[in-house]
Order: structure tokens, then sequence, then C-alpha cells
């Protein structure tokens, strides 16, 4: 089976082809971020009308770099329809009711956080359920026990930030510029992890949880003193930005790859897969495999961590089976509408 896979949930516009759920034939993905830079975080508005005019040429594109002639030789199409940017996931949406409609091909709607545990699968086909799932992004924060495709369990969450945002937020404050999490990483480089103790907080009642406002608070007032604003001078005393980068890279990855592992064990799994933009991240890397002794771990590449069509259209095509066997028959159904929740 040869899937079509059309991603529009935040700010990348993506597209991909993928034979028998784990052969990735094309992966392409146009991003945005030049056009969000100067605003230091992506502006919906924006994003929506940049994927209006990426989503023709990049699923074209898709089509082309997997050497198929046209739309009528993929078997299905497979599209992000929750969760993200209400505007941006209808852009997507919209334009793959209106293929499959044109093409008579069927149409699946798939979880974007599922795909991205699933984007472990396409890096590991020989992976096995039921393992422990992390996925740490710009928009998301979440770990997941999972059983196969469409059977994944919530057993902890962020309670406000997700972690790239606080990534975004601590380089805006450094004055690294957006995207903040390479830009943190970058500067981190050069610098002492153990300069300034920030806060590993946990949630009360909730040990698998997360919760990294505070720490972006705490970020704030080491660099300009309590009750003073971002715009005021950084105080001499707050140390090398590259001291504070890594010193706050420390404390993220500390939180993270803590609460995966005790997740792993309370779940009594063998395996953790971690996947979201922040997973590119390679101090995240390191601490994970350094805690998880004894339990495999899976990190795609960092191609298939952002957001991407390759793993939409490798989990549309479980579901794609399993409704061809159930004998659906090959129409579409479009009884299903883009949540941003």
């Amino acid at each position: 089976m040869i899937v079509l896979g059309i991603e529009s949930s935040c700010d990348e516009t993506a597209a991909a082809i993928v034979r028998d759920g784990v052969h990735v034939l094309s992966n392409v993905v146009r991003t945005q971020i030049a056009k969000h830079r100067p605003f230091g975080g992506v502006v919906p508005e924006i994003a929506s009308r940049c994927h209006l005019e990426a989503i023709g040429p990049v699923v074209e594109a898709a089509l082309a770099d997997a050497g198929l002639a046209s739309i009528d030789d993929v078997d299905g199409i497979a599209v992000t329809a929750r969760p993200g940017l209400i505007g941006s996931l209808l852009v997507g949406v919209s334009f793959a009711k209106g293929l499959a409609v044109a093409s008579g091909k069927p149409l699946i709607d798939v979880d974007h956080i599922e795909a991205h545990i699933y984007a472990n699968l396409l890096a590991a086909p020989d992976l096995e359920a039921p393992f422990v799932s992390l996925i740490a992004s710009g928009g998301h924060t979440a770990i997941h026990r999972w059983e196969g495709p469409g059977r994944s369990e919530l057993i902890g969450r962020t309670r406000d930030d997700a972690a790239g945002e606080a990534f975004d937020k601590a380089a805006a404050l450094l004055g690294l510029g957006y995207p903040g999490g390479p830009a943190i990483e970058r500067a981190a480089r050069d610098g002492d992890p153990g300069a300034v103790h920030f806060p590993r907080a946990r949630v009360k009642g909730a040990p698998l949880d997360f919760s990294f406002s505070g720490i972006k608070t705490a970020v704030l007032y080491h660099l300009h003193g309590p009750n003073r604003k971002r715009s005021d001078p950084i105080r001499p005393e707050a140390g090398s930005v590259a001291d504070v980068a890594a010193s706050f890279q420390e404390a993220v990855c500390d939180v993270l790859a803590d609460r995966t592992v005790k997740a792993a064990r309370a779940a009594k799994v063998s395996a953790i897969a971690v996947g979201g933009g922040v997973a590119c991240n390679g101090r995240l890397r390191e601490k994970v495999n350094e805690r998880a002794r004894g339990l495999r771990v899976v990190f795609p590449a960092p191609a298939l961590c952002t957001d991407n069509a390759a793993m939409i259209a490798g989990l549309g095509h479980h579901a794609l089976r399993a409704r061809l066997e159930a004998g659906a028959g090959p129409g579409s159904s479009l009884d299903f509408d883009a949540r941003p929740r």
C-alpha cells in the first residue's frame, strides 16, 4: 500500500509518500522559519497563508520525488486533523478532502501526537510494543504508553509551557533569536551546565507530569533580578550567555529524561521512544541514554523528529488498511473536522 501523507498542523507544510507503513519514498518539508523569525514565534495568520501558498507545490514535489506520475499512483491519503493551529490544520484538511474527492482515493484523518510516536517505527521498524514515548516540541510535551496504532495512553503531560516553548522563551531572554531550541544548544556548547542551578519543578500528586513556567521565570530573574522587566539590562553577575544557556538546557533535559525513564520503569516496558522537535537536542539524547540502563532507547533522525508528513503517511497506512479489511470500500469518508485540541 502506498500512502500520501499531508501535514500542516503548525508552521511546516509537508507531504510524503510511504510504502507499507515503513518505507519512506519521499519526505518534503517547506519551513516557514524565516517568515516567523522577526516575531520571535509562530504567527497563526501568517502560518495559514504560507500553507495556502505551499501545499499544492509540496504535494507535487512529494509525488515526483517518489517517482510517481500522479495521485492515481497512491492507494490512499492521510492528513493531520488534530491537534494544532486551527487555521493551519484547515488548510491541510481542506486540501486533502478536495484531493480525495477529485481522485476517488480513501482519506484518513490522523492525530499529530500519535504520528510523532509512530515516527520511531519509521526509524526502527523492529521496535515492539508496548513501549513508553516522550513527545517534546514547541506545542506539546507528554508521555504516552504505546500499545499499537490507535492504542496510546497518556500517562504524563505538561501543566503549562511545552518544553520547546520554554526553549524559545529562554532564547528570547538571552537574545539568541528564534527558533530557541537550536540557538540554546549552540550557545550551550561553550558554557558550564553547572554554573547556575535552575529549578527542576515537580507537580504535586502527578510524578510524571511537567511544569516549565517556573524555569522561564527563574531565567528572567537570574538575568535581570526579581521584579524587573525583560527590557532592563542584564546584570553583570548573571554570568555569560553560554553558561546560562547551558544551565537552562541541563535543567530542562534533566526533567524530561527523569520523567520519561521513571514512566518506562513504572510501566514495566523494555523500550523508550522519543519524538518531537526537542528530541533533536543532543544533550537530551545523552541524558535519556545515560539514565535508561537496561532499556532500549530510540531517537529518530532529526528530519523525523520535527514536523513531517512521513509519520502521517506511516500511521495512516494502518488505519487505511484496517478500514479496507473491514470492507468499508475504496471511497472517502469526509465526515471529520480539523480540531485544535
